[in-house]
């Protein structure tokens, strides 16, 4: 399995789904709804700032940002953002962008930062021709200046899980925050293996919130 063979689940809903109904990982997921029109005034009435992504995705396409402030609703795509002052041509914009495709809505989390730029991290968890997974990288990606999402295709910076760590909350957290990220994906590749029998390599993203809590945006069975 350790070639990158192995069964791929597209559905970010579906393994969503998996973790949250094991009581050890659900905290560490935001809060998670399909994108309907009510699902998404619901969500920022309790969040004031909410992630969009497509269910099946990857490389930050599609991935919008979503403010409501005093002044009406912002989105932003990449570095451009739009301002609308009525919930109904707000949604109507999202949902043309949207282009058909399902989203999913997340509570946005606001991440640690390295001079002002968000940082998250991808651990890699593969399983080997012996059948053991093993943990084959912890790496932080920080975002290009002016963008939100952190992918390496739109701009990121790879750096070591230790150095992201170390920079964006304190050297004395590495080895704990490193430790917690090991200990959540080993829990969840177990609960997904078992749910989606013939998976052989994830990709986990996490993120770290300024106040230190460990978060799990999504997981990728087909990892870049």
């Amino acid at each position: 399995m350790g070639n990158g063979q192995g069964r791929q689940l597209a559905s970010k809903w579906a393994k969503t789904a998996v973790l949250l109904s094991n009581s050890q990982i659900a905290p560490h997921i935001p809060p998670t709804r399909i994108f309907t029109k009510g699902n998404l005034r619901n969500m920022l009435a309790s969040h004031s700032m909410v992630v969009i992504k497509p269910v099946c995705g990857a490389g930050g396409h599609g991935v919008i940002k979503v403010t409501k402030q005093s002044s009406g609703y912002n989105h932003t795509y990449y570095s451009k953002t739009r301002h609308f002052v009525s919930f109904d041509a707000f949604y109507q914009s999202l949902n043309a962008m949207r282009n058909g495709r399902r989203y999913l809505i997340q509570k946005g989390i606001r991440l640690a930062t390295i001079q002002g730029r968000p940082i998250d991290y991808r651990v890699k968890h593969v399983k080997q021709a012996d059948g053991r997974w093993v943990i084959t990288a912890i790496v932080g990606r920080l975002a290009r200046p002016g963008l939100f999402v952190t992918n390496l295709c739109r701009g990121g910076t790879m750096l070591s899980g230790s150095e992201g760590i170390r920079r964006s909350i304190s050297a004395a957290a590495v080895s704990s925050k490193k430790q917690q990220m090991r200990f959540l994906t080993r829990l969840s590749t177990q609960l997904l293996e078992s749910k989606f029998p013939g998976i052989g390599q994830l990709g986990f993203d996490y993120g770290i919130d300024k106040s230190g809590k460990i978060w799990i945006f999504e997981v990728n069975t087909r990892p870049q």
